[in-house]
């Protein structure tokens, strides 16, 4: 379990048997997103199941929406999927108003998630 922070924004990662969890809380902006880039790089290199929880994220602009949309395309590349955890009203909104939802599966939580099988 890796954990990277900035002053808004902190991303931890936890492999378990079935998927790589990236955890996520704060702010996700442009001048927040690195620590998300460098865990996604991290990740998406093993080629399986990527789960992004968003449960705890605040906030989100257009460049954590296209880091995921570009890391999904890249996780797909390998084989693998990332799919999303745990979307509130003010992140599922944004991912709504701009038509993102439609290319994530997205899940309650990480045990709902478990319990589907992967889609790329």
């Amino acid at each position: 379990m890796a954990t990277s922070s900035g002053a808004r924004f902190t991303v931890e990662a936890k492999t378990l048997p079935e998927a790589t969890v990236l955890i996520t809380a704060g702010e996700l902006d442009h001048d927040t997103a690195e620590p998300l880039r460098q865990a996604l790089d991290a990740a998406q290199r093993d080629g399986g199941r990527l789960l992004v929880d968003l449960s705890r994220l605040d906030f989100c602009d257009s460049t954590g929406l296209n880091l995921l949309l570009s890391s999904r395309l890249t996780v797909q590349e390998t084989g693998g999927s990332l799919e999303l955890i745990g979307l509130h009203p003010p992140v599922a909104r944004m991912f709504h108003i701009t038509g993102a939802d439609r290319f994530f599966p997205v899940h309650t939580d990480v045990e709902a998630a478990l319990g589907h099988p992967r889609r790329p």
